[in-house]
C-alpha cells in the first residue's frame, strides 16, 4: 500500500503540512519535540480514526484552534475532521461520509514501530489486548464488527451493574455471549496460527532464550469454547457485588514468556524490545497476509537503542516483510541506518517541513 499525498491542519503543532509522499518513502530529521512523531500519529490516524498513543481527540487540536483536519490518498481518498466545540468526528471515503467508522478503517493500512512499543509486553493485560484488536480489526471486518458489538453490549451490561439494575443487566448476556465468542475464538486462533511465527522472528532478532506465545483466558475460561451464557449466570452475584462484568475476552490475555517465564516481570528492557519488535513484524506480515499488500511502514525513531547487530537483522527483515513505502524519523542522520537513506531526506522544525 502507498500513500501518495497527505493533508494535514492544525494536528499538534502541524499548522498546515501538503505533502507528497515517494512511493520509497521518506526520511525525516528534526530533534525532538519538533514533530515528527506527531507527523506518523496524524498518518496512523487515517488508518483507526484515533490516536496510536491513546490521546482523545481534542487533545490533537492545534494550541487555540476550533478542529484538524487530515485527508490521506491512497487507492481512495480519506480524510477526518473533528469540530472541538461540537466534539464532532467527520470521515469521509472518496468524498463520501460514512455513517459507522468501521466502513472507513483499514481503507489505509500501515504498522508503527516505536520505542513504546515495549509497553506491549511490559504494561498490563489491556495493551496486549488492543494489539490483537488492532491487527484483527484491520485484517477482518466481520472481527471489528463483532468487537463493536461486544463493546457496546459490555458498556451497557455495566452501567446497569453500577446501578444495581440487575434485570437490565442481565438483558445483555446474549448479546454480549455472542458476540465475545467471535472475538475469543478468532483472537485464540491468530496466536494458535502465528506462535511459531513469532517465536522464530524472536531468534532472527538475535533472542537466545526461547520464546512463546499463547493466548490465556482470564481465570480459565475460554469464551470461545465454553457456554459463555451459563458462565455469566454464574457470575451474575459477583458482577453486582463489583458493578463490573467479571467474565469474558474484554479480560483475557496474551501471554508472552521467555524460557517459560513470563516475559513481563523477567524479561530484560532489551528482550521486551526485542519481542515488541517481532510482534510489530508479525503484524505487518498479517495484514499483509489478508489485504494483499504491503502496509504503510512507520518508524518513529526505532533504531536509535538496537545495536549494530540488531540492527542489521531487524533491517533484514524489514526488506521481507515491509517493502514497500517507509516514513523513518529521527533526531539525527546517525541513527539513520545507511541502508534507509535510498529515499529522500526532509528536515522538520517547529512542525514544518523542508524538503
Amino acid at each position: 500500500m502507498e500513500l501518495s499525498r497527505l493533508t494535514v491542519r492544525n494536528f499538534r503543532n502541524l499548522a498546515a503540512l501538503d505533502l507528497e509522499l515517494p512511493s520509497r518513502g521518506v526520511v525525516i530529521i528534526g530533534e525532538n519535540g519538533q514533530g515528527k512523531t506527531n507527523l506518523l500519529e496524524a498518518i496512523y490516524y487515517l488508518v483507526l480514526f484515533r490516536s496510536f498513543r491513546g490521546a482523545k481527540d481534542r487533545e490533537l487540536v492545534r494550541f487555540d484552534e476550533a478542529g484538524f483536519f487530515l485527508a490521506g490518498e491512497s487507492n481512495d481518498r480519506v480524510t477526518a475532521g473533528f469540530d472541538a466545540h461540537r466534539r464532532r468526528k467527520k470521515v469521509t471515503v472518496a468524498g463520501r461520509e460514512v455513517k459507522q467508522l468501521g466502513q472507513a478503517v483499514g481503507r489505509i493500512v500501515a504498522v508503527v514501530l516505536s520505542p513504546a512499543d515495549r509497553d506491549i509486553v511490559a504494561a498490563g493485560p489491556a495493551r496486549r489486548r488492543r494489539y490483537l484488536d488492532v491487527l484483527l480489526s484491520l485484517s477482518e471486518p466481520a472481527y471489528l464488527r463483532a468487537l463493536t458489538a461486544m463493546r457496546a453490549a459490555l458498556r451497557q451490561r455495566n452501567a446497569a451493574l453500577r446501578r444495581g439494575q440487575a434485570q437490565a443487566a442481565w438483558a445483555f448476556d446474549i448479546p454480549f455471549a455472542t458476540a465475545a465468542r467471535v472475538i475469543g475464538e478468532r483472537r485464540r486462533l491468530w496466536v494458535e496460527e502465528q506462535a511459531e511465527r513469532y517465536a522464530q522472528l524472536c531468534t532472527e532478532l538475535g533472542e537466545r532464550m526461547t520464546p512463546a506465545m499463547a493466548y490465556q483466558p482470564h481465570g480459565g475460561h475460554d469464551a470461545a469454547r465454553d457456554d459463555l451464557e451459563a458462565s455469566l449466570a454464574v457470575a451474575r452475584e459477583r458482577d453486582l457485588r463489583r458493578g463490573m462484568t467479571t467474565v469474558g475476552p474484554h479480560r483475557d490475555d496474551l501471554k508472552l514468556t521467555l524460557g517459560g517465564r513470563d516475559m513481563r516481570h523477567y524479561g530484560s528492557a532489551g528482550q521486551q524490545r526485542t519481542a515488541a519488535i517481532a510482534l510489530r513484524l508479525l503484524e505487518a506480515e498479517s495484514l499483509r497476509g489478508a489485504t494483499g499488500t504491503a502496509p504503510v511502514a512507520l518508524f518513529d525513531d526505532v533504531f536509535a537503542e538496537l545495536d549494530s547487530g540488531r540492527q542489521e537483522r531487524l533491517l533484514a527483515l524489514i526488506g521481507e516483510l515491509l517493502p514497500g513505502q517507509s516514513i523513518i524519523t529521527a533526531p539525527r542522520d546517525v541513527e539513520v541506518p545507511a541502508a534507509l537513506f535510498d529515499r529522500p531526506r526532509w528536515q522538520i522544525s517547529g512542525g514544518s517541513i523542508a524538503q
